[in-house]
C-alpha cells in the first residue's frame, strides 16, 4: 500500500525534509540502523579527529598567504576553514558510502516497494548479495566521475585571490551536485539504469536536485546532524525517484 502523495512540483526542499519523516516508517526503520551505524562509526570519529587538527592546520596554511595578500587574511581564514570543512565532509561521507552502498541500496529499495505498493523483484538479503558486484561497479563510476573535476577544482586553489574566493563557493555547488548523483543513484541503480542516464536524467531537474544536494552537503558539515544524514538522503533521493523518475525509467513501472 502506498503512503506516498506525488506532487511533480515539488522542489528538492521538499525531499530532503520527507527523508526526515520517512526513515521513521514502520517496517522501514530495520533497513535504517545499517547504513546509520556505518555513518556514525566513520563520520563521528572523522569529525572528532578533523576538529582536533584544524587549530594546528591553520597557522600553518595562513603562513603561506604571500605579506602582500595579508590584508585579505580576515577573508581568507574563513573561507579555507569552509574549504576544509567541505572537502573533509564530502571525502568520509564518501568512503561511509562505500562501505555502506549495498545497505543504502537495499532501504532504497524497501522504501521504494513500501511508497508505491509494488516491491521490486529479487528484493531482500538474497537480492542484495546477488548485486553486490554492480554495486562495487556502480560506485567506482562515481569515482571515476568525481576524481577529474576534484582535481581541477583544488588547482584553482593555487590561483592567488581569485582561485582562492571562487574555490570554496565552486567546491560547495560541485559537492552538492555529486551528493545528488550520490543519494539519487541508489533506486536508479536498483533499476539498472545506467550511470550516464541517470546523470541526463538529474540534469533535467537540475534545480531540483542542487537543492537537495545542498542541504545534503550542508548537514553532513554539521556536527551531530551528518552522524544520521546518510539514511536520510537515501529515503529523501527514494522519494523524488518515485515521484520525477520512476514512471519513465523504472523496471516494473
Amino acid at each position: 500500500m502506498s503512503h506516498h502523495n506525488s506532487d511533480p512540483k515539488h522542489n528538492g526542499v521538499h525531499y530532503f525534509a520527507q527523508g526526515w519523516k520517512l526513515i521513521l516508517l514502520p517496517g522501514i526503520r530495520r533497513f535504517v540502523i545499517l547504513p546509520l551505524l556505518v555513518n556514525i562509526l566513520l563520520m563521528g570519529g572523522a569529525f572528532v579527529w578533523l576538529f582536533g587538527r584544524l587549530g594546528h592546520w591553520i597557522p600553518e596554511l595562513m603562513a603561506m598567504i604571500p605579506s602582500w595578500l595579508q590584508w585579505l587574511s580576515y577573508l581568507l581564514w574563513p573561507l579555507i576553514v569552509l574549504s576544509i570543512i567541505l572537502v573533509f565532509s564530502y571525502f568520509f561521507s564518501t568512503i561511509a558510502n562505500w562501505i555502506a552502498a549495498p545497505f543504502c541500496g537495499l532501504l532504497a529499495e524497501q522504501l521504494e516497494g513500501r511508497l508505491t505498493g509494488k516491491p521490486l523483484p529479487d528484493n531482500g538479503w538474497s537480492g542484495l548479495v546477488k548485486d553486490l558486484p554492480r554495486i562495487m561497479k556502480r560506485e567506482w563510476q562515481k569515482l571515476a566521475y568525481y576524481l577529474p573535476r576534484a582535481l581541477v577544482l583544488f588547482l584553482l586553489y593555487f590561483v592567488p585571490v581569485f582561485g582562492q574566493t571562487a574555490a570554496p563557493v565552486l567546491w560547495f555547488l560541485f559537492s552538492a551536485w555529486m551528493l545528488s548523483i550520490q543519494y539519487c543513484d541508489f533506486p536508479f541503480d536498483n533499476h539498472k539504469v545506467s550511470f550516464r542516464q541517470m546523470r541526463s536524467a538529474l540534469r533535467q531537474n537540475k534545480t531540483e536536485n542542487m537543492q537537495f544536494g545542498a542541504l545534503v552537503s550542508l548537514f553532513t558539515m554539521i556536527p551531530l546532524l551528518n552522524l544520521v544524514i546518510m539514511p536520510v538522503a537515501v529515503c529523501g533521493a527514494t522519494a523524488m525517484w518515485v515521484d520525477k523518475y520512476r514512471p519513465a525509467l523504472a523496471l516494473n513501472r
